[in-house]
């Protein structure tokens, strides 16, 4: 069984549609991706009142032993190609001239960033796969349960930002949207976006520490 985060754990979802959701997975016979017990590990990770930035991408990755349950992060040792992470690193460089190797993002999370997809499993292989399998109806309700305060978004690629036109109201928020980096998109916008300097640069004008990012 996939533990349901605590701190998340009231939204509508949990009890709406999870059911039909861990059903759907259940009945694919596909190997799905991230593991299970790590498939809400953004959300446990980040409670709604200690999250301060949200990156909102697509997909988890979808080789196997690549995905960790945290947009975007990779497990340690993993030994192939880097993707989006690695221009997440070369764009992190080319911002704020940090260098990082660490290929998991926990250290993110544990200060308040939410890394999250829009879809929260995949089919080995198949990117894009459970895009319709009902995590939107879960996304959406976290994106309205953060609209609360003014909050960082960091929205990459389309389906980020579709749902977040929808679900964020707060006049408050710093939006900064850019294509996925992906190494299919990242060179139509996602590099140049500078997203950590802006994004730290906004927390302190909040009153917030900035994010430490390398």
């Amino acid at each position: 069984m996939t533990p349901v985060p605590a701190a998340w754990s009231h939204l509508p979802f949990f009890r709406d549609d999870w059911p039909k959701v861990q059903a759907a997975l259940a009945a694919d016979r596909r190997t799905i991706l991230p593991p299970e017990e790590v498939r809400f590990a953004a959300l446990e990770r980040c409670a709604p009142d200690r999250t301060r930035v949200v990156i909102l991408g697509q997909d988890p990755y979808h080789t196997p032993g690549k995905a960790d349950g945290l947009a975007f992060s990779i497990q340690p040792d993993f030994p192939g190609r880097l993707d989006s992470l690695g221009n997440i690193f070369k764009e992190l460089r080319d911002d704020l001239g940090v260098s990082r190797s660490q290929t998991a993002l926990s250290d993110w999370a544990d200060q308040g960033v939410l890394l999250l997809n829009t879809a929260l499993s995949v089919p080995e292989g198949a990117a894009k796969g459970h895009d319709q399998m009902g995590w939107s109806a879960l996304i959406a309700q976290v994106l309205a349960e953060l609209d609360t305060r003014p909050r960082a978004f960091l929205l990459w690629g389309t389906p980020a930002q579709r749902l977040a036109a929808r679900h964020l109201r707060n006049s408050g928020h710093l939006r900064i949207e850019s294509a996925h980096p992906s190494p299919l998109s990242a060179y139509r916008g996602f590099f140049g976006s500078r997203p950590f300097s802006r994004t730290n640069d906004w927390l302190v004008r909040q009153g917030e520490k900035p994010i430490r990012w390398g």
